[in-house]
């Protein structure tokens, strides 16, 4: 292997070295329980008082709307079970995409199970939804409407202000939630401005650990809890706290915003160069928009006449890592749901892998993947065809 390049980083991050610095404190110095009464459990509790204060200044909210989960996934069922089963009176009606990560698909097909209705919205060939369909889809008996922010296979943006409005002007007893999983941390995201009541984000894709993750509550909004237990978080999320990852998500969460201008510009550039780079080889597809009308970090490509497996794994020789797809999928193959969803030629459906990159990122690196692709896609599309 001749160096290693990481471009897998909307499946997960490399910690940032100061978010690993500060766990291993907490780990083996301020380890105490935040419940407990005696020193160690206030420096353990204080640490929490600080991520919810970090996260709060970034949302533009109070630290009270903050709750702490251990990854976007179980954010995202606290938000769409805990909001259903508390309004369920009002009606049993939501509403949602099909381009949905497994964390809300699968939670809305729990839903249904228990006998709630979902609407499933198209999208357009880039894979955003129109507002005036979610207004269209609102009824009187609608009680959530959750939209990704960032979608984590092309890197859509959803028009989430727009989107938020549109529900409110329909139905404003109707909650919006947000899985911003996948933008959080590469935009600016103030919920009170944009409709939203409930918003989704998780550790390990900002450079924080896994097993850490948010979900914001807006004032007044009804929701019930699914886990039971000791009580803590205001009885919302029982479970005694992960600190450390706490900390740390906050730490890399502050750093991310404190830098987010600078960062994204560098993004949309390095974004800009590999797609000239790669899009220069024939029969190479870009998935969605480009440039700033989509995430400054996610690149969906599609290679004519060569297997996604067949090429990830090629790469990978070259100490290249890239996706197929969804990494909370990968364990089920299956033809992504957002390729179907945005109309992808039959052929390019196993033909399509997703580069993702992240602050961490240099253009060396896409300047060595772009390199590695012109000398790899002849010769497997050769080797295809005989």
């Amino acid at each position: 292997m001749e160096k290693e390049v990481y471009l897998d980083n909307s499946a997960t991050t490399k910690c940032f070295p100061e978010a690993a610095e500060l766990m291993n404190r907490i780990y083996l110095t301020d380890y105490g329980n935040p419940s407990s009464m005696h020193h160690k459990g206030v420096v353990a509790e204080n640490y929490i008082r600080g991520a919810k204060q970090t996260f709060a200044d970034i949302l533009k909210c109070s630290p009270r709307n903050i709750y702490f989960t251990s990854c976007g996934t179980e954010s995202d069922n606290l938000a769409l079970i805990g909001a259903a089963r508390a309004n369920h009176r009002a009606g049993k009606h939501l509403i949602t995409t099909k381009i949905e990560h497994p964390a809300i698909l699968e939670t809305m097909k729990f839903l249904q199970s228990e006998g709630y209705e979902v609407t499933y919205l198209d999208v357009d060939e880039n894979g955003r939804v129109d507002p005036a369909a979610v207004y269209d889809a609102v009824r009187d008996d609608t009680i959530l409407v959750s939209v990704m922010h960032t979608n984590n296979e092309i890197g859509a943006l959803e028009p989430v202000a727009q989107i938020g409005e549109a529900v409110k002007r329909k139905n404003p007893g109707t909650l919006f939630h947000v899985d911003a999983v996948q933008g959080f941390g590469k935009a600016l995201i103030h919920p009170k401005k944009m409709h939203i009541d409930l918003l989704s984000a998780s550790g390990h894709k900002i450079h924080s650990p896994k097993g850490v993750g948010l979900l914001y509550i807006g004032d007044g909004v009804k929701i019930q809890n699914i886990i039971y237990g000791g009580g803590q978080q205001n009885g919302m999320r029982s479970g005694t706290e992960n600190v450390a990852g706490i900390a740390a998500m906050a730490l890399s969460a502050k750093k991310l915003y404190d830098q987010l201008d600078e960062d994204r510009e560098r993004l949309y550039s390095l974004k800009q160069f590999f797609i000239e780079k790669v899009t220069k080889l024939d029969g190479v597809h870009v998935n969605g928009l480009q440039g700033t009308d989509s995430a400054p970090h996610v690149i969906s490509l599609s290679f004519e006449g060569v297997r996604a497996e067949v090429l990830l794994h090629a790469l990978e020789e070259k100490g290249i890592y890239v996706s197929a797809g969804s990494a909370c999928a990968s364990n089920h193959p299956h033809i992504s749901d957002t390729l179907l969803a945005i109309h992808t030629k039959e052929e390019l459906l196993d033909s399509t892998l997703r580069f993702s990159t992240s602050v961490l990122t240099t253009k060396e690196e896409l300047q060595y993947t772009s390199d590695a692709l012109q000398e790899l896609i002849p010769f497997l599309r050769k080797y295809t065809r005989q």
